[in-house]
């Protein structure tokens, strides 16, 4: 046995490994949270099954469902990337549980790309089981799976964005009753449930820029028209992104 089995080799861990292992944390803390689930999970299930159901909104011809289930996704999108993270990161800022995580080994950046891992997944999941539900009530998708995606993207990138440009800059319970006051807005007027049709045209003129707008319409003209990649929707989402993430960079406070 050499002299130098045991010495102790201090140091951090490779960035990658970090990043991974703060995205599987954030990712449980996410999944754990009762309030979280209910905004990301039980909310989105709930309002598909019982609008896809219940005649209680026109939703022009068709089956409900085809013109519900993408608006739905999109609501999980926002209700993840935009409203979950701003209330955690908004408390955890409060706690000063991202100034001690800031002095650690982990750049602030990798914090940054390790939250936004753990939407993603958590969105994955979001998607799998809406999906599976909006089937079960006779939906019938169309278009292709790769605009889907990078319409998903550009939303969470979006939403993101906004998310932590609130949470950085807001007092942790300003954060949480003006995220939840959004999502609910945009609940109402963002395309999700209520068509945009159904507003005064200059009301709809505005609606329309709305990301959670741009995110709805975009993935209903894929999954229920079968179009081609809407690349005014996503130079909308796209637009949204840059902004938020840009502004969140800039503003955002770690105590």
């Amino acid at each position: 046995m050499s002299a130098g089995t045991y010495t102790p080799r201090p140091g951090a861990a490779p960035v990658g490994r970090m990043i991974a292992a703060q995205a599987a944390f954030e990712t449980r803390m996410l999944l754990r949270n009762g309030e979280q689930l209910l905004l990301t999970v039980v909310i989105p299930s709930l309002l598909l099954v019982l609008f896809s159901t219940v005649d209680i909104v026109d939703t022009g011809g068709g089956e409900a469902v085809d013109f519900l289930a993408p608006g739905v996704l999109a609501l999980a999108v926002m209700s993840t990337a935009f409203t979950g993270q701003a209330i955690a990161t908004g408390f955890e800022r409060r706690y000063g549980v991202l100034k001690r995580l800031g002095a650690s080994p982990l750049p602030r950046w990798a914090l940054m790309t390790a939250k936004t891992l753990a939407v993603l997944v958590t969105e994955v999941l979001q998607v799998a089981l809406l999906t599976v539900i909006a089937l079960a009530l006779g939906w019938s998708p169309h278009g292709s799976p790769l605009s889907v995606a990078l319409l998903l993207v550009l939303g969470t990138a979006a939403f993101s964005g906004l998310g932590l440009l609130m949470a950085g800059t807001l007092r942790a319970e300003a954060t949480l009753a003006a995220a939840n006051l959004v999502f609910l807005l945009l609940l109402v007027g963002g395309g999700v449930i209520v068509p945009l049709e159904k507003f005064p045209a200059g009301v709809r003129a505005v609606l329309e820029l709305l990301p959670i707008s741009a995110l709805s319409d975009g993935l209903r003209d894929v999954l229920r028209e079968g179009a081609p990649m809407p690349w005014g929707a996503a130079g909308i989402l796209a637009v949204w992104a840059v902004l938020g993430l840009g502004a969140a960079a800039r503003f955002f406070r770690w105590e």
